[in-house]
This record gives structure tokens, C-alpha cells and sequence, in this order.
């Protein structure tokens, strides 16, 4: 129970106001991070995937072959790596997070141009809901400036409760998210790189919107809309110009 508190005091030191509007303010957004507010398969992801590698090699004490393979393995059972390292092997999931993301990601990241003044165009609330550490996604979100842009930040860490981790694509962990928001799902539309956790949000009731990224795993042999996304866009910027469809 200790060790949850610990997990969850991140987002309370980011959370601000929880005011409910009426109309187009009602709205929530619940922003993915990587691939989805940043071109992270620029520089960030081959470094993320060196140091996943390494942090396995160091807490299993195993090659960087059998590593590899581990880090791919649960990454597909799981939606996240840490999940089956902490379910199979024990492994401190705070450690494990922030060693495999220890980098500077200053000059890595490459975005949209004006991006803070574009979601204050958007009408209604936003929140960031990314699979990746809390470190690692508040230092993104300070070095882009976006950081006052979300009312409150979920990162895998407060996505455990009940011994495990529900990360997306779980429709638990959206249902818990909307509940602790305070948001309808018929109000909150989920901006997504990945398919699964589009599918996800759509059981759970969720608008969705795709952004297509070619660097997002199993994203270049789509050819077409599915039909549990509503828009499909490439930035955010298109986002802007599309919402129509989603009202």
C-alpha cells in the first residue's frame, strides 16, 4: 500500500483545477504522448529501446540477446515491459523506470511548431495519458512548453491498483481515469498514435482519434480508417481543423 501511495503522489503535484464546463468546454482530451504530441521515433525511441535493453540486462543479469527478447515479449503480453518484468521477475518498477529512461531529452525533440498556443484552441479540458514514466513525460512536456496546457498528468506509474498495472489499452484503467477526472466517456475523446489503445477507448465508450505516425509499431500497413476510430489526422494542427466529425 506504501509503495501505491509513493506511484500515485506524481500526478497530485501536476493536477490542477477539475472545473466541469458546459457545451464544447465539457469536453475532456486525454492526449497520448509519444508519436502523438512528438515525433519520438526521431531520436528518442532508439535510445528508449537501448536503455530498456540495458536496465533488463542489469536487473536480470542476462545478455543482451535474452534482453532484447524479454523487452519485446512483454512489451507485446503487456502493453509495457515493466509489467512483466515486475509479474515474472520481481523487479523494482521505480528502478527499472527510471533507468531505462536516463537521457536528457532536450535536443531530441522534434515537434510541431507553436503546439502550446494550438491546444488552447482546442475547447475543453486536457489531460496527458501516456504508458511512459513521469520523469520522462514531464521533462517532454517542460522542454515543449506544454506543461500548463494539462490539467493533470497519468503515467504508467498511477496506472496500478489491486497488485498490477492496468496501462492502455485497458478499458479499466479509462473508466478509473474519467472517474477520478470526472468526465462522461461520451465527453472525452482519446489522441492516439496506437491502434490497441484506440480499440480500448472505444470499449470503453471513448471518441477517438487516430494520429497516423509511420514510425508507430504496425502502423505502416494501414490503408484505412478502422471503424472504432472516428477521425483520422496527421498532427495536431489537422486535429484543429477536423472536429466537426466528433461533436
Amino acid at each position: 500500500m506504501l509503495a501505491q501511495r509513493h506511484l500515485l503522489r506524481p500526478a497530485a503535484r501536476l493536477r490542477r483545477s477539475r472545473r466541469v464546463g458546459t457545451g464544447a468546454s465539457r469536453r475532456l482530451w486525454l492526449f497520448d504522448l509519444d508519436n502523438t504530441l512528438h515525433n519520438t521515433s526521431h531520436a528518442i525511441f532508439p535510445l528508449i529501446d537501448a536503455g530498456m535493453t540495458r536496465a533488463v540486462e542489469q536487473a536480470l543479469g542476462v545478455d543482451t540477446a535474452t534482453a532484447n527478447s524479454l523487452r519485446r515479449e512483454y512489451w507485446k503480453r503487456y502493453g509495457a515491459t515493466v509489467i512483466g518484468l515486475v509479474k515474472h521477475h520481481g523487479v523494482d518498477a521505480d528502478e527499472f523506470l527510471r533507468s531505462s529512461h536516463d537521457f536528457d531529452v532536450r535536443p531530441l525533440i522534434r515537434s510541431e511548431s507553436g503546439l502550446a498556443a494550438k491546444l488552447r484552441r482546442l475547447p475543453g479540458r486536457k489531460v496527458l495519458l501516456t504508458n511512459a514514466p513521469f520523469h520522462y513525460a514531464r521533462a517532454v512536456l517542460r522542454h515543449m512548453g506544454l506543461l500548463r496546457q494539462f490539467e493533470s498528468l497519468w503515467s504508467i506509474e498511477h496506472m496500478r491498483w489491486h497488485g498490477g498495472f492496468r496501462p492502455k489499452p485497458s478499458p479499466a484503467l479509462l473508466r478509473h481515469v474519467l472517474a477520478r477526472e470526472g468526465a462522461s466517456p461520451r465527453d472525452t475523446v482519446l489522441v492516439e498514435d496506437t491502434l490497441a489503445n484506440l480499440r480500448g477507448a472505444r470499449r470503453a465508450g471513448l471518441r477517438t482519434v487516430h494520429v497516423f505516425h509511420p514510425g508507430t509499431p504496425f502502423a505502416s500497413g494501414l490503408r484505412q480508417r478502422p471503424a472504432y476510430v472516428d477521425l483520422r489526422v496527421n498532427s495536431v494542427s489537422e486535429l484543429l481543423l477536423s472536429r466537426r466529425p466528433l461533436r
